[in-house]
């Protein structure tokens, strides 16, 4: 009987993407022809040991592999070599463009070949699609990419040693870092610099017949009016006669229509998420990848559920736009649909390279995935969900009432507004407007004065910067790019040159020292519009309208030139350690408060004869509520983030994210805890049966 010859492996058709998640659900879309392996980020980088730019040939840059890349390196050209043949499949930005053209240099590819493949969203249609038009690598996105990676090394590799010479070892400096730590300085600076002014209000209430009404004082003899001290308020009050009515005049009534916010951006969401998740935006980025890239739903596999997360444009897919309504005319009703698509304005400098992001499916409602997300997911999920769908809905309509009430040529005014129609507010509502009734006014009508009240206040400084209002302040002034905003808070935070307090952005000694370093000697590199311009340039060379060579040219002579002056005129930086109090408990010598890269702690003063070191530690002023015996005092988690524990840690293992106060709960006997919150400090028990509400502490006269 003949033998039977082994059928030939029949070759497969390799797709490499960057993430192992990514892989495994393309895998699943594309079937058994298929093999989808990852190279799991970057590949190939300049080397960390020096420069890696060939400054006297256009400033070539020198790629090696990237450390610690070696096995996944050796499968891809294994894999390769026996595809029958290789797209590539990174994600749709610079970042992605660039790691396509390193990996088809490292498989030595031909880099004009149609191997380039690119999707908006990790679903079934969208990747089958996408191997419909295949196109060659795109060479201006990648030397924009390769423009920013060369002149970011130049800033950091050529400011570091500085750093590290003249203020202090394991410093760093790089472009778009030093313009972030600048505004949150120059914010600091205002604060301190800020002289409050006086001013005050008169609320008055007032009655027409049975219903009562509140007005604000608006103005004298028909002209407005600001009330800047007690005498001005005195001067007001003696116009009015109590005994007689006011009169309703100029009794404005209108519709008002509120329309939906567009479908978020990469910064929007961020800022979105960290005011009403509380996530950083390191935090946010991380769970829309996981959403991205795709998450097992049972037997429908695994789907990812948003689009693209970093992108500047609101505009969204016509055929996403449809779904959205005939998801609201079958869910809602037509009156909730909006009538045509709609199209929000982008900002000038956007690359709209990619669509807003947006749900992959409408009909994927947050409560039919709840069951597998997790929290975090779910939540972020439902933010993106929530916000597009209404973005596709109609107005809300509002009718609204403006009067002014007058006596003795005294205005006051007051302003009424009630929800007629509630439109996209029935699924997602960014400024949750109240209800303010009004009686029926009519010009003409009387109305008396039941009660009046008036209060001392000062303006109050700029507010510091959250992550939310920086990225807000970064995107406005067109200093970095989507992929650029969570990377560069991240970054000034763990160089310690801000902390986070609360939700709240602060400079710490170390970042105000190498602020005014830069400021000093590199004025351009803190110089937002010059930052601005160059991300300008970047765009340019990606839309193939500039050279890249010829950018980074342009940079780099007028740095170079303020980098030789620095190098000569700088000055040595003496952090001086501040004396701590205490000696040494291991060789009496006394004890000293240095500069950490997490902060300030205690050294001993024999440094390094003697390595002694404690952590400083904030007492708040409370027994610990536990064992009695110890303090409580402030810590710091791994995250930064603050929190209350034993000052007898490990023997008592107290903790608490709240504040310890010195007094126990009525209902329970537990501890209570102080908390910030938007209306000022609130005192609860954290069983949750009791709490205090923050007392006003307006004066009044």
């Amino acid at each position: 009987m003949p033998t039977k010859s082994k059928p030939s492996k029949r070759k497969k058709t390799l797709v490499i993407v960057e993430s192992p998640a990514k892989a495994k659900t393309i895998e699943k879309y594309l079937g058994r022809n298929y093999r989808v392996i990852a190279s799991k980020g970057h590949i190939r980088d300049l080397p960390k040991s020096q420069m890696g730019i060939d400054f006297d040939n256009d400033y070539k840059p020198k790629y090696i592999s990237i450390r610690g890349k070696g096995d996944t390196i050796k499968e891809l050209k294994s894999e390769a070599k026996k595809a029958k043949e290789v797209y590539l499949a990174s994600d749709p930005d610079r970042e992605g463009e660039a790691i396509a053209w390193h990996v088809a240099h490292t498989l030595n590819l031909d880099d004009t070949a149609k191997n380039r493949v690119t999707f908006n969203e990790v679903t079934k249609d969208a990747v089958k699609n996408s191997f419909k038009n295949p196109r060659a690598i795109d060479m201006d996105t990648v030397n924009a990419q390769q423009a920013r990676r060369i002149l970011d090394r130049i800033v950091g590799y050529s400011l570091s040693p500085i750093l590290w010479d003249k203020v202090k070892k394991g410093l760093s400096a790089g472009r778009v870092q030093s313009v972030a730590l600048k505004l949150v300085i120059d914010r600091e600076k205002e604060i301190k610099n800020f002289k409050p002014e006086e001013y005050w209000t008169i609320d008055a209430e007032f009655k027409k017949k049975t219903k009562s009404f509140k007005a604000s004082f608006w103005g004298v003899d028909g002209k407005k009016q600001e009330l800047p001290n007690n005498e001005a308020v005195q001067k007001v009050l003696a116009k009015i006669d109590k005994k007689k009515p006011f009169e309703i005049n100029n009794v404005l009534k209108r519709e008002r229509r509120r329309q939906p916010a567009a479908p978020f951006t990469t910064s929007t969401l961020q800022q979105e998420a960290n005011k009403r998740l509380n996530y950083r935006t390191r935090r946010t980025m991380s769970i829309a990848q996981q959403l991205y890239e795709g998450i097992s739903l049972g037997k429908q596999g695994t789907v990812g559920l948003i689009t693209y997360m970093r992108t500047d444009s609101k505009r969204t897919s016509p055929v996403a736009q449809a779904e959205a309504s005939k998801f609201l005319n079958e869910k809602y009703g037509k009156e909730y649909a909006a009538k045509g698509a709609r199209h929000f304005k982008n900002q000038e400098d956007a690359q709209d390279a990619h669509e807003a992001i947006r749900p992959t499916s409408v009909y994927r409602t947050p409560e039919s995935l709840k069951s597998v997300l997790t929290t975090e997911q779910y939540r972020l999920y439902k933010l993106i969900w929530a916000r597009f769908v209404a973005s596709e809905m109609t107005p809300a309509v509002y009718d609204t009432v403006r009067a002014d009430i007058e006596q003795n040529g005294v205005t006051f005014r007051t302003t009424g507004s009630k929800m007629k129609f509630a439109g996209f507010t029935k699924v997602y509502d960014n400024l949750q407007e109240k209800n303010i009734e009004l009686p029926d006014l009519n010009d003409g009508d009387e109305v008396k004065l039941a009660k009046s009240d008036n209060k001392q206040h000062f303006t109050l400084p700029p507010a510091r910067y959250t992550e939310a209002s920086l990225v807000h302040t970064l995107e406005e002034n067109g200093v970095g790019r989507p992929s650029t905003y969570a990377p560069t808070i991240d970054t000034i935070q763990r160089r310690y040159y801000v902390k986070l307090e609360a939700k709240s952005i602060v400079p710490t000694e170390l970042g105000e020292i190498v602020d005014n370093l830069i400021e000093k000697f590199f004025p351009d590199i803190v110089n937002i519009d010059f930052t601005a311009q160059l991300e300008n340039d970047l765009d340019s060379i990606e839309a193939g309208k500039k050279n890249w060579v010829k950018v980074v040219d342009e940079y780099y002579h007028p740095f170079k030139k303020e980098l030789d002056k620095a190098e000569a005129g700088i000055q040595k930086v003496q952090i001086k350690d501040e004396p701590a109090g205490f000696n040494c408990d291991i060789c009496g010598a006394p004890m000293v408060i240095k500069m950490g890269r997490y902060g300030k702690f205690y050294a001993c003063s024999r440094f390094p004869d003697c390595r002694n070191t404690k952590a400083i530690v904030k007492k708040v002023g409370v027994t610990c509520p536990k064992c009695g015996k110890g303090d409580v005092v402030e810590k710091k988690s791994k995250r930064n983030r603050k929190f209350y524990g034993c000052s007898r840690y490990p023997e008592c293992d107290f903790v608490s994210w709240d504040m310890p106060i010195s007094r126990n709960c009525p209902n329970d006997g537990h501890f209570l805890v102080e908390k910030k919150t938007k209306k000022g400090l609130v005192i609860s028990c954290p069983n949750g049966d009791y709490k205090e509400e923050p007392k006003d502490e307006k004066i009044t006269k």
